[in-house]
């Protein structure tokens, strides 16, 4: 039996995690599923292929995390993602080339200045918004993540780092974001994640909810429009979206690294997911 590492961190304590459902379709078509901390020290061309899965505390020491899996790309065992799309992938002017290449995005300034109050006022007038939401460049679960219509002290966090400013899309708050998940490429299943109210962040760890959806025509045209922008087909992509005020949909984030992928919320998802990895690594 071919051994896949599914790599992850050394404390989950608190997350919601669901890739265990996919262990026992990958078993059922000859493959042993180990879960490893990015951060061990080990031989890991012992594995036939690694797949990353929940490194969630990786946007701490990038360079390290890139350096881990350069190690593993190098030792001839199969990345999944590929170490290409995560380079990419790991810092979210990435948009700008998506956009570049006719996808909508949620308009963003990457500011080379401080954050300050001038800063935020030249920021709304250019966005042409009253609330602004502030975020460093590599980051996740929403860490030093900001909704503010002036400047606060609590922004200066963000001063020597590099960070983005988007207008708050009022749709979050009414709709919410939808996240399509596709597997080598194709469509498997999608939700719906809504903050709490008086919050403007959707994930589960600050009180989101999420459930099922079947998307319409226009979503999936536009998850899959995204994709075809890549160079090449990922295993695994979440697409992040919410509807503009002409009720459009504009990229979010495009998730290529460690997205939770929610198999618990379509029953056929963790075989599919299974099924796209064994077609790609055939024994």
């Amino acid at each position: 039996m071919k051994k896949v590492c599914f790599l992850s961190t050394d404390n989950l304590e608190g997350y919601e995690i669901d890739d265990d459902l996919a262990i026992g379709p990958l078993h059922d078509r000859g493959w042993h599923v180990e879960t490893v901390p990015w951060k061990e020290k080990i031989d890991w061309a012992e594995f036939d292929a690694v797949v990353i899965r929940t490194p969630w505390d990786y946007h701490h020491t990038p360079g390290q995390f890139i350096a881990t899996l350069e190690t593993i790309a190098g030792s001839g065992v199969t990345l999944e993602n590929s170490i290409e799309l995560v380079k990419w992938n790991i810092e979210k002017t990435y948009l700008r080339s998506l956009e570049a290449r006719g996808v909508r995005t949620v308009p963003t300034i990457y500011p080379q200045s401080v954050v300050e109050p001038k800063a935020i006022r030249q920021w709304k007038d250019r966005l042409q918004t009253e609330e602004l939401v502030l975020k460093p460049t590599i980051s996740a679960t929403a860490g030093n993540t900001f909704l503010v219509s002036e400047f606060t002290d609590e922004l200066k966090v963000l001063n020597g780092s590099r960070f983005m400013v988007q207008p708050f899309m009022e749709s979050i708050g009414t709709e919410g974001e939808f996240s399509l998940f596709f597997f080598d490429g194709e469509f498997s299943h999608a939700i719906l994640k809504t903050p709490k109210k008086g919050d403007f962040r959707v994930q589960e760890d600050f009180g989101g909810q999420n459930k099922s959806i079947e998307p319409d025509d226009e979503m999936l045209g536009f998850g899959c429009g995204v994709l075809k922008e890549l160079p090449e087909t990922p295993l695994y992509a979440r697409v992040d979206f919410v509807h503009d005020n002409k009720n459009k949909p504009v990229l979010m984030e495009l998730e290529l690294i460690e997205p939770a992928l929610y198999f618990r919320y379509d029953e056929e998802a963790a075989e599919s997911f299974a099924r796209k990895f064994c077609e790609r690594n055939e024994l």
